[in-house]
């Protein structure tokens, strides 16, 4: 019996539900720990930025529209998708990172467990950060968190997967759309979970994936007029100041790097940095 020819798998970009290559053709080299190639990754240029972006405002009103309960649903359906291809995920991590198969488990299994957190927040945070107003009047004043839109995001560049989930997951609970670049020393998770988000329920353009160097593709969304907040929980390790002066000149609201050994942790905080508060007044009935 004659051996049979190893199908290598080639990592794309993830835009709009689709998974193209970079628009100008380019690649990188994945290399793992010990120096070994792994693969070759899509390298996201300006215009598949500015396609990400196209592909996520298209789809923000869709996604905001449903019902927080549906958002929920969609959420802890990815759960469960991540959950089938746990072994996948174990592997692509210990062959990027050079991480024991017990570390990549765990961080697997913290990922999971992190994106059922914040499912379960989607019918539950606008009843803890809004609420009735007080006040002097025949009225009835109401505070309602809103979503501000499109988020563009450099996702922690130290782990694989886990500081992934932890930064795309709490914009997308509040009904955001999100672009994000993942890690450039290990994106392969980063493809992976795209493909676990195109089999589940996930409206196409909700999540946006590019692979690159993120201080070149970061400029472009910091600076683009149709993203609304830009999460700079990864970007530590390059000029981020500068992407907060770029963001200014479009008021778009900027998250500085977080630090520490779990950066972008699970918090309530991390959803409502992620909406604006809508107040409504509504006349009290006179009879």
């Amino acid at each position: 019996m004659s051996a049979r020819l190893a199908v290598p798998k080639t990592y794309k970009l993830f835009i709009g539900g689709k998974f193209p290559r970079s628009e100008s053709g380019r690649t990188y080299t994945v290399t793992g720990r010990d120096g070994a190639f792994l693969a070759n990754a899509a390298r996201a240029s300006r215009k598949d930025a500015r396609d990400a972006v196209s592909a996520a405002r298209a789809a923000a009103a869709g996604w905001a529209g449903a019902t927080a309960y549906n958002r929920g649903q969609v959420l802890y359906r990815v759960a469960e998708v991540l959950e089938g291809r746990r072994a996948q995920f174990v592997d692509e991590i210990t062959r990027q990172t050079g991480a024991s198969a017990a570390t990549a488990r765990a961080e697997v299994d913290e990922a999971i467990d992190r994106w059922v957190w914040y499912a379960g927040w989607c019918d539950k945070f606008a009843q803890v950060t809004g609420g009735a107003n007080p006040v002097a009047g025949p009225y009835f004043d109401i505070s309602v968190p809103e979503p501000i839109g499109v988020i563009g995001v450099v996702a922690p560049q130290g782990t694989s997967l886990v500081g992934l989930v932890s930064a795309i997951a709490p914009a997308l609970v509040s009904g955001n759309a999100v672009v994000v670049i993942a890690s450039r020393a290990h994106p392969l998770s980063a493809i992976s979970l795209s493909e676990a988000l195109a089999t589940s329920d996930v409206p196409a353009g909700v999540v946006n994936v590019l692979t690159g160097d993120p201080a070149e593709v970061a400029p472009w969304l910091a600076s683009h007029p149709d993203v609304g907040a830009l999460d700079l929980v990864g970007a530590g390790d390059i000029d981020w100041v500068d992407l907060q002066i770029a963001a200014a000149e479009t008021l778009t609201r900027v998250l500085p790097p977080e630090g520490g050994p779990d950066a972008a942790a699970p918090s309530l905080e991390r959803i409502t940095a992620f909406t604006e508060t809508k107040t409504v007044w509504h006349p009290k009935s006179m009879q």
